[in-house]
């Protein structure tokens, strides 16, 4: 094509490119491209595409789009913003571009039609895009001085939603890349599957509507919380307890070994945490989008639940304090107890307004209570070396080694190591407190596993440090009496450390039975005695627990809240609402505080803190199972960014998390176990319709492969012999009687491909293909059928099935047995489709296949009156699928031929998106649709469609007591056997007896008879009876054989009547046409057809299922038409019944 003759159609095609061509859409709609483009003017484009700085480009913004030329020439050298360069081949005359003729002409000539990536202005930086339509204009951008549309690597290309970090760009599809110029390569919506979810979109929209939205760093984000969520209570008020309780070692080995369980699994939280970017949900987010969302919805919510339940935790424990200080000044308001469930009541409705303030002063309130809590701890470790004698009446004396020593070993008292192991724990779940906000977080990826390690090394040094120390100062019980004290010679005699530091607190300890008042094992309250200025404690402890439970309280709505977005739970999607610029869960916040205040009203701090330690347990043992179970799967999407994490590690993590979790208190981890598979079961019961790309997935995929690869290395043997059948059934659902039938007997068995093949192409689609094959896929799933779907394109049938016996399956997982619907049209088409299907049949033969054919008399393809409703089906249309319309067949139903359409009707009526929920009649899963939807118009049915409908559905009902007669006239290998065996093992057919019938002779009725109930009582199958037809080879009745002379005359040679070279000719165009000798040749076993069809009237026109052997003729002596007329006459009027041939190779043994 010339430049002069290019230019009206450049012209023509660019006229709305012009900068003034009137106002610019604002968004893209769902008819434009995906593909936004920036306008860029090109200044003389001829000249500068043969200047040195051609690979560059100047971006200029959409407002300066009509600048005259000359703005922008000095510009050339510059580098764009983006990679590519946008040039505007519009016409001079009516764009008022400088653009030459020479340019239109070369932008023309190029084969590429271009799109722009649409991260030239970010949408969210206040420019506007203008979209333009791909379909209908062309634009050229630069990539390495080359015109192409083929783009660089870039990484708003694999972004899943439009977050603020960017927008997400459709790179060019393959298609639009590779295809021929004159298809239209373009389609709207994502291209290889990036489809959004539901979940996903709202995430865009949502992250499109932020601005301005608070997002934490490392320290303020996940180092203090954490650290403050570690100090909780048990740092002031249950520490010294412990130590009293354990002695200082075991002390120091209960905060080890919670260290290393939290440490274990802060590792993995930080490996699955780097795998990908995190988004909200802390937890709950980590493992369901590694387990899936059966484990991360059943933890989801127990995690959430147990968050909500440490607010209690933490707020009865500032409540107890508050309440001992009350008592000591004389103020209590009631009794010890309910003056906890008064304070925690007022405490946690402070909390929530605090929270419902927003993130921003929630952060801050936990800075300032960091600030307090550390000075405490300062406070506490400064006083801890001032010596005071008014303190030593109280068990304090300052360091000393004999404190230290006498301190070392356990006194245990109505306690165990583990009970006070469980007392403790839950001060180390705090580790999940950064995560917990990880959509709050700016960059989790770093700040998470950053903030969450340096958290537990600090807190567990602090913890140790406090063990050690009132340890080493503070003497088990005192009674806090200045009189106590022993003189010099007494002190002689002493055995324990206060004795000898001259006080004598044996008063108080009697019987080994402490009533002391004073010392580790008495005063909860020790750490606030020896430091330095006794309130700052007080100060640190409600630091402590306010900023515990402050974060819980934040943790528990923002977990939950992701587990409602996600949809798990459907009953739970109000919860899901989020409010103001953070999309803060408010309602969330309500729930978590209704429980709160329901557990704080048990305000028995023991009582609780087991009950949380299992579900927190529980979280901690999945999160340490989804980094074991990951790294087993050997999925290359697990690339974790931080590399210091062992599967093995992670695995001993889970189970230690586990025995944790019994020896803390076994009725509740039962208990814990219990709920989390309950939730597990309904999670999987309810199949959510997400695809997180789990471990779960890459793990089923690694063992298949594994076991597959396995089993191919292993000799096939007779006793494992399954009959693994590729059933020409078309779309899945056009044949609903062949699909049921073969699945009834291969379902949990073997392996059953529905072959599809797809002819009459003048181009194959094959993205259309691809687009058929997942849709129908799915569609067998739905309706629970174990099959796969396989299409494949071909010049004809016979090829198309050469294709699929060739190269179906894999490994062992290969099929061994072509089935095929009678073709019950044969007489009205084109006889070369007999031709072809005879072919089919011979072909199976050749590559070591079974045969087996089902006829049924009402017919098999239910397409042309199958799924009149036009509207597709929900799933249909959010995955954005286009049916796509095929070619029309005017001519009769065609049973065997799956290729064509065979239908009125277009593959829209086809798709199995146009199947109703059959659940909602209570039939069947393969069932066609029926009933119509309420706004469309009823079509009624013929009589003939009626019965064909009916028919299609009887191998989905239970066959009541009656019989399968199996027909086994000649020995194939047992599968003309086995298959009935099959069938009735089946719950629908169990209820039906074989009946065997075989030829024999007259004279040796009985003696056959007998030789048969032997060989199947080895076979180890059971039968009704067993008749023997020693009438097999009488003559049949003449009005039958005239009647097949008659159906066999329209496709006889006849070469006896014309010249014997006419006649070659004809047979070579015709090769289907019977000649008279080979009718003549083959007259007995013509004959023996006939009256096969006589006897099976006789004795099993009653029969569910009649299974009789397939009937062989010799490959090239045998001329199709007469072959098929052989399956007629021997099949027709009958019930359901199944041609079997197997492969002459042995199916049955009786050796075990």
């Amino acid at each position: 094509m010339s430049a002069p003759t290019s230019t009206p159609s450049a012209s023509a095609d660019c006229d709305f490119l012009a900068p003034d061509a009137g106002p610019k859409p604002l968004g893209p709609t769902p008819s434009q491209s995906r593909f936004q483009v920036d306008i860029v003017a090109e200044a003389a484009g001829a000249t500068e595409d043969k200047s040195p700085t051609s690979d560059s480009s100047t971006t200029v913004p959409s407002s300066d789009a009509a600048a005259p030329p000359e703005a922008h020439g000095a510009g050339g050298g510059e580098e764009a913003k983006g990679r590519f360069r946008v040039v505007n081949f519009a016409d001079p005359s009516e764009a008022g571009s400088a653009a030459s003729p020479e340019a239109q002409g070369e932008g023309l000539q190029n084969g590429d039609t271009v799109m722009s990536e649409s991260s030239l202005h970010s949408s969210t930086g206040g420019q506007h895009h203008y979209h333009y339509d791909t379909h209908t204009h062309t634009y050229y951008m630069r990539t390495f001085g080359h015109n192409t549309i083929d783009a660089v690597p870039n990484i708003d290309f694999y972004r899943q939603t439009s977050a603020p970090l960017g927008e997400k760009l459709i790179r060019p599809t393959l298609s639009e890349l590779h295809d021929e110029l004159d298809k239209e390569p373009f389609e709207d919506g994502f291209a290889n599957g990036d489809e959004l979810t539901p979940t996903e979109e709202a995430a865009a929209k949502e992250a499109a509507e932020s601005k301005g939205v608070v997002k934490f760093g490392w320290v303020k984000g996940v180092l203090v919380r954490c650290m403050l969520n570690i100090w909780g209570v048990m740092l002031f008020i249950r520490m010294s307890w412990i130590v009293g309780q354990a002695g200082i070692a075991l002390a120091c080995l209960i905060v080890v070994m919670a260290t290393v369980v939290t440490t274990i699994t802060g590792l993995s939280t930080s490996a699955i945490a780097t795998n990908g970017f995190v988004r909200g949900g802390g937890a709950y987010y980590l493992i369901s989008r590694s387990l899936g969302p059966e484990f991360g919805g059943s933890i989801g919510l127990i995690f959430a639940f147990a968050n909500a339940v440490a607010v209690a935790m933490y707020v009865v424990g500032f409540a107890e304090t508050v309440a001992e200080l009350l008592a000591g000044v004389d103020a209590s308001m009631t009794d010890e107890f309910n003056d906890i469930r008064i304070i925690g009541t007022i405490t946690v409705i402070l909390l929530l307004g605090i929270s419902l303030a927003g993130m921003e002063w929630e952060a801050k309130a936990q800075i300032f209570l960091l600030v307090v809590l550390i000075t405490a701890i300062i406070n506490y470790f400064i006083g801890s070396f001032i010596p005071s004698e008014s303190k030593k009446p109280l068990g304090y004396f300052g360091y000393d080694g004999s404190i230290m020593w006498e301190n070392m070993g356990p006194d245990f008292r109505g306690e165990t190591f583990f009970s006070v192991f469980a007392i403790f724990f839950p001060a180390a779940t705090g580790i999940l407190a950064g995560a917990n906000i990880s959509g709050d977080l700016s960059d989790p990826q770093l700040a998470i596993p950053r903030g969450t390690m340096l958290a537990i090394l600090i807190t567990g040094i602090v913890y140790l440090g406090v063990a050690v120390s009132t340890g080493s100062c503070i003497v088990r019980d005192a009674t806090g009496n200045l009189n106590d004290t022993v003189s010099s010679q007494f002190m002689m005699n002493c055995t324990d450390a206060a004795c000898k530091l001259g006080y004598d607190f044996s008063t108080c300890v009697k019987d080994g039975n402490s009533v002391c008042r004073h010392g580790l094992q008495n005063d909860f309250q020790v750490m606030s005695m020896v430091s330095g200025f006794g309130p700052i404690i007080t100060a640190g402890i409600f630091s402590a627990t306010l900023s515990s439970a402050l974060a819980s309280l934040v943790s528990a709505p923002k977990v939950f809240q992701a587990l409602c977005k996600d949809n798990i739970y459907p009953g739970l999607g109000m919860f899901a609402k989020g409010y103001g610029k953070n999309n803060e869960p408010l309602r969330g916040y309500i729930l978590t505080f209704i429980i709160a205040l329901a557990f704080i009203l048990i305000a028995e701090l023991n009582i609780i803190a087991p009950i949380i330690s299992n579900f927190f347990l529980a979280s901690y043992a999945l999160i340490n199972f989804s980094v074991f179970h990951a790294s087993l799967a050997n999925s290359p999407g697990w690339r974790p960014s931080f590399k210091y994490y062992n599967m093995w590690v992670s695995l001993i993590g889970a189970i230690l998390c586990c025995v944790v979790m019994f020896v803390i208190n076994w009725w509740a981890a039962l208990m814990t176990n219990v709920i989390v598979m309950g939730l597990f079961i309904y999670v999987s019961y309810k199949k959510p319709d997400v695809n997180w790309g789990s471990s779960t997935q890459a793990l089923t995929y690694h063992q298949a492969l594994t076991h597959t690869l396995h089993l191919s290395g292993v000799e096939d043997h007779i006793k494992n012999f399954r009959p693994q059948c590729l059933v020409m059934t078309g779309y899945p659902n056009s044949r609903p009687a062949l699909l049921d039938l073969v699945h009834s007997f291969t379902k949990n068995v073997g392996l059953m491909m529905c072959g599809h093949i797809r002819t009459g192409y003048r181009r194959p689609n094959f993205k259309e293909l691809s687009t058929d094959q997942a849709r129908y896929q799915r569609w067998l799933l739905k309706n629970e059928t174990k099959a796969f779907y396989t299409p494949v394109f071909a010049e004809d049938m016979r090829q198309g099935t050469q294709y699929l016996l060739q190269a179906a399956g894999l490994g062992r997982l290969k099929p061994n047995t072509l089935v095929l619907g009678f073709k019950n049209d044969w007489r009205d088409g084109d006889m070369m489709n007999v031709e072809t299907y005879i072919s089919m049949i011979h072909d199976s033969f050749d590559y070591q296949f079974g045969a087996v054919i089902l006829r049924l008399k009402e017919g098999l393809d239910v397409s042309h009156i199958q799924g009149q409703d036009d509207l597709l089906s929900s799933q249909e249309k959010s995955s954005g699928m286009k049916d796509v319309i095929v070619s029309i067949d005017t001519t009769k139903d065609s049973d065997a031929d799956s290729s064509k359409p065979s239908s009125k009707a277009t593959s829209i009526q086809n798709s199995p998106a146009m199947q109703k929920d059959d659940e909602e009649d209570g039939k069947a899963t393969t069932q066609p649709l029926l009933k119509k939807d309420k706004k469309s118009p009823s079509v009624p049915l013929n009589v003939s469609d009626q019965r064909l409908l009916e028919a299609s559905q009887q191998f989905l009902k239970k066959q009541g007591k009656g019989t399968v007669d199996v027909w086994w006239l000649f020995d194939d290998g047992g599968l003309t056997l086995l298959i009935p065996y099959l069938l009735t093992n089946k719950k629908r057919w169990k209820d039906c007896k074989i009946r065997v019938f075989i030829g024999g002779k007259i004279n040796r009725i009985d003696h056959d008879r007998r030789a048969m109930a032997t060989l199947l009582s080895k076979f180890r199958i059971d039968f009704s009876d067993i008749n023997v037809l020693g009438d097999i080879n009488t003559k049949p009745k003449k009005e039958h054989v005239a009647a097949f002379e008659e159906m066999i005359e329209p496709y006889r040679l006849k070469e006896d009547d014309m010249e014997q070279e006419v006649a070659e000719r004809l047979k070579d165009s015709e090769p289907w046409r019977i000649t008279d000798n080979e009718l003549e040749l083959y007259r007995a076993k013509t004959n023996r057809q006939i009256r096969l069809n006589e006897l099976l009237k006789e004795h099993s026109s009653t029969a569910n299922l009649i299974v009789m052997s397939l009937p062989l003729a010799r490959k090239g002596a045998v001329s199709s038409a007469l072959y098929m007329a052989w399956l007629e006459v021997l099949s027709k009027e009958l019930p359901p019944i199944l041609l079997v041939r197997g492969n002459h190779q042995s199916v049955l043994t009786f050796y075990s």
